[in-house]
C-alpha cells in the first residue's frame, strides 16, 4: 500500500492530526479576523465569521483528500482554507462599498471568483507538461522563502500594533519551542520523532502559561455551539470591478494551489497528474462558491500544512481527512476552536520557520535532480528565484503597476511560477524541435 493510502492507528492518527490543525489554525482565522473587523463587525460577527471559516476548511480539506468519484478532490494529504492572498483585493472591495453592503459585495465577487475557478480548473491541469521539476522546484522553493515573513511575524508576537511586538519575551518563546523541536528530532526515536512539531507547541505554549502570554479571553466569550446560517450577513451582490478583481485572485489561488498539489506529489512520491489537479482545483472552486453562503473567502491550498508533511513524513490523507472533520466540529464548537487558539503566536512562530524552511527544502531537493548543469537551466532558475524574490525584498516596487499586475506580480508565488514558465516555454519549447531534450526537463 502506498503511504497516501495508509490507515494509521488512532494512537499514531490523532496526534498527527493535531498537527495539522496547529499549524494551520492561526492562517484560517486570520482572513475573518481582518476582514471582520475592517467592516465593523462585533465579537458575536466575528465569531460566526470564523465558524465559518473553519466549516468551510474542514468540508474543503475531507473533499480534497477523501475524493468525490472522479469528479473532486485529489486524493493526497493536501489541506484547503480560506486564503490570505485575497484579504487586499477584499479589503478594496469593503472601502469602497457603502456601510452594511461591504460583505454583500465581497461575498458574490467570491462566488463568481468559484464559479471562475469551476470553469477554468479542468484546463489548468492540461498545462502540467509546462511544470517540469526545474519549473516546479522553482515554485516549491519560493512557497517557503516568500511566507518566511509569517513566521516570523507570528515569533515577533503576530500583531504589530501591540506594545511588546517583537520584545524579548516574545522572541525568547519562539526560541524555545524551536529548540524544543530540534531536540525532539535530534534525540527522538519513531513516533517521538514524528510528532516532534506537535510536541514542540504543547511544550511552548505550556512554558507561556506563567508569564501569563496564554490569552484565555477567547474561551471565555466563545459560545459553546453556534452553527452559521445560511446569508447571515445579507445576500450577495454583484459588481463588475469587485467581480473582476476576485477573479484575477482566483488566477493566483489556482497557481498556488496547482504549485502546492504538484509540491505534495513531490514529498509523497506520488506522481500529480493534469486529472489529479483538475480534481483538485474542482475542490477549490466548490469551496469558494459555495462558502460564501455560510460566510467564508475564497479557498486555496495550505502550504504551511505541506510543510509539516515534509517534517513529519506521515504521508497518509487519512490523517488530514480527520484534521477536516476536526475543523468541522471546532467551527460548529467554537468553545474548542478557543482552546486551539490558546497557543501563542510566539510558539506558532518558532515552529513556523521549521514548517516553512522545510518546503524551501523540498523545493531544493526537486531543483538537484533538474539538470542544473546546464547554463540555461541556471539562468531560468536564477530569474525565477529573483522575480519571486522582489515582492519580499521590495512590497513597493510594484506600486506604479495597474491593479491586476500588482495583484498577480505582487505575490512572490505567481511572480516566480509564471517566470519560470515562460523562461522554460523560452528555452526548452519555442524553436527546439530539433534539440535533444533534457531527461530532467520531462513532464511529471
Amino acid at each position: 500500500m502506498h503511504p497516501v493510502d495508509e490507515k494509521l492507528p488512532a494512537s499514531r492518527l490523532v496526534p498527527a492530526a493535531l498537527q495539522h490543525i496547529a499549524a494551520m489554525y492561526a492562517g484560517v482565522v486570520t482572513p475573518p479576523l481582518i476582514i471582520g473587523q475592517a467592516v465593523g463587525l462585533d465579537t458575536a460577527g466575528q465569531t460566526r465569521l470564523i465558524a465559518a471559516s473553519l466549516l468551510i476548511a474542514g468540508l474543503a480539506t475531507v473533499l480534497q483528500t477523501i475524493g468525490l468519484a472522479n469528479f473532486a478532490g485529489n486524493r493526497l494529504p493536501f489541506v484547503n482554507a480560506a486564503s490570505s492572498a485575497g484579504i487586499a483585493p477584499m479589503l478594496a472591495i469593503a472601502e469602497t462599498s457603502a456601510k452594511g453592503h461591504q460583505l454583500p459585495a465581497i461575498y458574490g465577487a467570491v462566488m463568481v471568483a468559484g464559479v471562475f475557478c469551476l470553469l477554468v480548473g479542468p484546463f489548468f491541469g492540461r498545462l502540467l507538461r509546462f511544470f517540469p521539476p526545474l519549473v516546479t522546484g522553482v515554485v516549491i522553493t519560493l512557497i517557503g522563502v516568500t511566507l518566511m515573513p509569517v513566521p516570523v511575524s507570528w515569533a515577533q508576537g503576530g500583531d504589530k500594533t501591540a506594545t511588546d511586538f517583537g520584545s524579548m519575551k516574545n522572541l525568547a518563546l519562539a526560541a524555545f519551542t524551536l529548540v524544543v523541536i530540534l531536540l525532539f528530532q535530534r534525540f527522538g526515536r519513531g513516533f517521538l520523532r514524528q510528532v516532534a512539531l506537535l510536541l514542540g507547541l504543547l511544550i511552548g505554549t505550556l512554558a507561556a502559561i506563567p508569564f501569563g502570554m496564554a490569552d484565555f479571553a477567547a474561551m471565555k466569550s466563545a459560545p459553546v455551539a453556534a452553527l452559521p446560517t445560511p446569508f447571515s450577513f445579507g445576500a450577495p451582490e454583484f459588481h463588475p470591478a469587485a467581480v473582476l478583481s476576485l477573479c484575477i485572485v482566483m488566477l493566483v489561488l489556482m497557481t498556488e494551489s496547482s504549485a502546492g498539489m504538484l509540491a505534495i506529489g513531490e514529498i509523497c512520491e506520488r506522481r500529480t497528474d493534469g486529472r489529479t489537479i483538475a480534481r483538485g482545483l474542482r475542490t477549490d472552486g466548490i469551496a469558494t462558491l459555495l462558502g460564501p453562503v455560510f460566510g467564508g473567502f475564497p479557498t486555496s491550498a495550505f502550504a504551511q500544512n505541506v510543510g509539516v508533511v515534509s517534517l513529519t513524513r506521515v504521508r497518509s490523507r487519512y490523517v488530514v481527512a480527520v484534521a477536516g472533520c476536526a475543523l468541522l466540529v471546532l467551527g460548529a464548537f467554537p468553545v474548542l476552536g478557543a482552546v486551539v487558539s490558546l497557543v501563542p503566536m510566539p510558539v506558532l512562530g518558532g515552529a513556523g520557520i521549521v514548517l516553512f524552511g522545510s518546503i524551501a527544502v523540498s523545493g531544493i531537493r526537486t531543483l538537484s535532480e533538474a539538470g542544473l548543469d546546464d547554463s540555461s537551466n541556471i539562468i531560468l532558475v536564477a530569474v525565477a528565484l529573483g522575480a519571486g524574490i522582489i515582492p519580499l525584498a521590495a512590497p513597493t516596487f510594484y506600486a506604479g503597476f495597474p491593479a491586476w499586475a500588482q495583484t498577480v506580480l505582487g505575490s512572490g508565488i505567481s511572480a516566480g511560477a509564471l517566470t519560470a514558465v515562460l523562461l522554460n516555454l523560452f528555452f526548452h519549447h519555442l524553436g527546439t524541435r530539433s534539440r535533444v531534450a533534457v531527461p530532467a526537463l520531462k513532464s511529471s
